[in-house]
């Protein structure tokens, strides 16, 4: 990708002395400070949230206290709504 900016020749000399002075180019100065600023992850490295959800649920489940998992409703997939959203439980 080629990219232009406009700035002051003032501007270009500092960066080219910046750049010089740790053994670069201006391109390779700049282009580690946008690394710096905002690194992006290559698009072939799986990160954490490339897993399942199941194995999400799993660990979250795992680390859960039994008193904590007894207090949840049993009937909280067929009446999601009236859970999260309050509306009347339905007839199931």
């Amino acid at each position: 990708m080629t990219l232009t900016i406009n700035i002051s020749p003032e501007k270009e000399a500092a960066y080219q002395a910046l750049a010089q002075a740790q053994g670069l180019s201006v391109e390779q100065w700049l282009t580690q400070l946008v690394d710096q600023a905002a690194p992006v992850a290559p698009l072939d490295t799986p990160d954490e949230d490339d897993r399942p959800l199941s194995a999400m649920f799993g660990e979250i489940w795992a680390d859960m206290p039994d008193e904590v998992r007894a207090k949840l409703p049993s009937d909280g997939a067929d009446q999601h709504d009236h859970y999260i959203y309050g509306t009347p439980k339905r007839a199931v």
